[in-house]
């Protein structure tokens, strides 16, 4: 039986992917005049945006640049990231049949309060596990199993959902049942490197197979 069903965020809950890529091209660009493609942005994920920009700007100030990072990422949100009425109503189905709901996601704690507050989403999750709470980023399961212990649920009472290689991973690991979200505009990964449970194409596929109570045959 499905007790909870727990999200990764950028590609999975949001189409959030551009205006990451967007905001990381503008930080690069101005302090140290790089020009990234998207793809080369996506394999500089995996630690937070913060650790991201620590690691990878030859610039000196990395905390201003952390700042122009939020600031970007903040004034273009309304521009690049649309409401999802499809993945309203999952939220609100989930909730309303008493699903616990949690994110396990590589973002830090700014950039997820801000994008939750911008869709408002706040209100729909009992556990948020960002970068900021993990010592081990996806694909390790600690933070999927610090989502479990928060919940109450045990790993064959959840579902865990990602677009990433490292959610995949990170939910095999964990043991609960893992689903390859392919339903936004942009997700992470085309192929997983390893196969999930399930793939679901469609938020509203995915909802009905909840309603029909065989999400585990699918």
């Amino acid at each position: 039986m499905i007790k909870a069903v727990i999200f990764d965020f950028d590609g999975t809950l949001a189409n959030t992917l551009p205006l990451c890529f967007h905001s990381f091209q503008r930080v690069f660009k101005q302090f140290d005049n790089k020009d990234f493609s998207s793809e080369e942005i996506k394999a500089m994920f995996g630690p937070s945006e913060t650790e991201i920009l620590k690691e990878n700007l030859s610039h000196e100030d990395s905390g201003q640049a952390i700042e122009l990072y939020y600031q970007t990422y903040t004034e273009n949100h309304s521009e690049f990231v649309d409401y999802n009425k499809e993945m309203d109503a999952l939220l609100r189905y989930l909730k309303n049949k008493g699903i616990k709901l949690g994110i396990v996601t590589g973002k830090a704690k700014r950039s997820l309060a801000i994008s939750l507050a911008e869709l408002q989403m706040d209100n729909f999750f009992q556990v948020t596990i960002t970068a900021d709470d993990v010592g081990k980023p996806k694909p390790d399961p600690e933070g999927l199993l610090k989502a479990l212990s928060a919940l109450g649920v045990e790993c064959n009472e959840a579902v865990f959902i990602g677009d990433s290689d490292a959610d995949i991973q990170a939910g095999l690991q964990a043991e609960v049942y893992t689903i390859g979200a392919h339903w936004l505009p942009d997700y992470q990964t085309m192929e997983f490197a390893d196969n999930p449970d399930a793939t679901f194409d469609s938020v509203t596929d995915f909802m009905e197979s909840i309603k029909e109570g065989n999400l585990y045959e699918s």
